[in-house]
């Protein structure tokens, strides 16, 4: 009785310690925390996205001229979940909330200023409406990533996300 006492317990200690082996943030998070750089294909230097640009004199504005390397997309992300930091620019609200949005490293990005280049742009969708009263806040979204070129009245984008997890930055 005692020796069946004993593996068991054995059994015990080396599962424990095993899993102590394990690494903390693969288990608390399914999502791989990424920054805007990390959407940009390794060896592209970010300074070589962007070209000279134009002014538009008449409407005292920047026009960006992207080289080939702006739609250049980290392939490596497609399908991978990830969170990553951002402003919101709201495309789709309605009473309940945000449902889909560009999510833009910086504050104004698409309204303010020029867009940033498609791989510096990603397009979320969610179910769950986001509610912030205040959208310039900046936000964590977490959810799965899909790199692929798409139009909208704003802005060519590069990335899509839905997500599964929209916070408040902290």
């Amino acid at each position: 009785m005692m020796n069946a006492f004993r593996i068991d317990r054995r059994r015990f200690v080396l599962a424990t310690g095993i899993s102590g082996l394990l690494p903390r943030e693969g288990i608390a998070s399914p999502f791989r925390e990424i920054t805007w750089e990390d959407l940009i294909p390794p060896g592209v230097p970010y300074a070589e996205i962007l070209g000279e640009g134009e002014v538009d004199e008449q409407n005292d504005t920047w026009l960006p001229v992207f080289d080939e390397n702006a739609t250049r997309l980290n392939s490596a992300l497609d399908g991978a979940f990830v969170k990553l930091p951002g402003y919101i620019i709201p495309m789709d609200i309605g009473a309940e909330g945000v449902t889909g949005f560009i999510l833009v490293p910086y504050v104004g990005a698409c309204i303010h200023v020029p867009p940033p280049p498609p791989n510096q742009l990603v397009f979320v969708t969610t179910d769950k409406p986001w509610r912030s009263t205040n959208l310039w806040d900046a936000v964590w979204v977490s959810g799965r990533l899909s790199a692929r070129l798409q139009s909208t009245e704003i802005a060519e984008i590069g990335y899509h996300i839905f997500a599964d997890r929209i916070d408040s930055y902290e």
